[in-house]
């Protein structure tokens, strides 16, 4: 067992144009005033972080990793979720998705595509140059719209599309190797990786790769009815990442998973502040820590009602309070026998 780091926070929703959210040396020192020891950071967030300079040059990530220090605050990984969800995009949600890439591809999905791999890469790249081991990515998705089978789906197209994908991230898990990192894909609806199953999916296609990991979210499983524990004993050696974002599911006779199109705040599933929705997080700290994580309890805060700020500063505590410092010796030591062989052989009667 090991005491698992923490608590981090993912950058994602609180990078923005005001202080102290607009740059790095700023928004670190305020995510270590509000109690944090270390930062998921938006690697596509130029107001925060170079992703070309920080893939090639050792010396930039130094720096960026100095910087954050003198704050109190260390680098817990890069997230290429944007990017990663631009390497499969059904035609669907062209347009939706085209504002996640650079000005010069969109309307272009083939190029959009090759720059996203491109951009994935370099995230490669840079957490090695920051010394960091994993990477926080999604997988995209080229079958979601066919998640529900009605019309009933022509034999194999799911796995035409499993196929596809796999092909498209083998050359980047490959990279990923070299860069002795390894891929967390956040499993998530909209992804083709959406639970357990799809995961594995996509494992037997990419031949097991040992880069194929996972990033823990059990908020995404409360609005799927996917029970979150049994995950963590089935996936442990594969959950690399965990955000700590809690959820509630509420189901009316009115509306039930898919949510009736409504807006976060009507829907029966919606994502909520740490300690306001019906994750059981004690259960989940404790399993973590029994299987052997060793990553960032990242707190990504989401939340229809609170404000982020609230949010952040009582998800730290909420944190700190729930991850587990593991023992060095067993409860029942003072009642240690000093046992050997022969003892046991003999209390035996063998």
């Amino acid at each position: 067992m090991r005491t698992m780091k923490g608590p981090a926070l993912f950058l994602a929703q609180f990078a923005s144009d005001e202080a102290p959210f607009n740059s790095w040396s700023s928004i670190t020192k305020w995510a270590a005033d509000t109690g944090y020891k270390g930062v998921q950071v938006p690697s596509w967030d130029g107001r925060l972080f170079d992703l070309s300079k920080a893939a090639s040059s050792k010396d930039y990530c130094d720096t960026f990793k100095g910087q954050a220090a003198e704050n109190g605050i260390e680098v817990t990984e890069l997230s290429t979720h944007l990017q990663g969800q631009l390497v499969a995009v059904h035609p669907a949600y062209d347009l939706a998705f085209d504002g996640f890439a650079a000005e010069s591809v969109r309307n272009d999905p083939k190029a959009r595509q090759a720059w996203a791999v491109e951009q994935v890469k370099l995230a490669l790249k840079a957490s090695a140059n920051l010394g960091l081991d994993r990477m926080a990515s999604f997988s995209g998705a080229l079958a979601w719209p066919y998640v529900y089978p009605w019309p009933q789906r022509p034999a194999g197209l799911v796995e035409a599309a499993f196929d596809e994908l796999a092909k498209r991230w083998r050359p980047i898990l490959d990279a990923a190797e070299e860069a002795g990192v390894d891929i967390c894909y956040e499993i998530h609806p909209g992804e083709d990786l959406h639970d357990g199953v799809t995961f594995e999916m996509f494992l037997d296609r990419v031949g097991g790769h040992t880069r194929a990991n996972m990033l823990y979210d059990p908020s995404h499983y409360v609005l799927q009815c996917l029970d979150y524990l049994d995950h963590i004993d089935i996936y442990a050696e594969r959950i690399k990442m965990f955000h700590v974002k809690d959820a509630e599911f509420n189901p009316t006779g009115r509306q039930g998973v898919y949510g009736g199109f409504q807006s976060w705040v009507d829907r029966a599933g919606r994502f909520r502040s740490l300690g306001d929705g019906q994750v059981d997080f004690g259960a989940i700290f404790s399993k973590l820590t029994a299987n052997g994580f060793d990553g960032w309890a990242v707190v990504e805060w989401e939340c229809c009602l609170k404000h982020p700020e609230d949010g952040a500063r009582e998800g730290a505590e909420f944190v700190r309070n729930h991850i587990i410092r593991v023992t060095e010796k067993a409860f029942d030591d003072f009642a240690d026998s000093g046992a050997d062989d022969a003892m046991n052989r003999k209390m035996l009667g063998i």
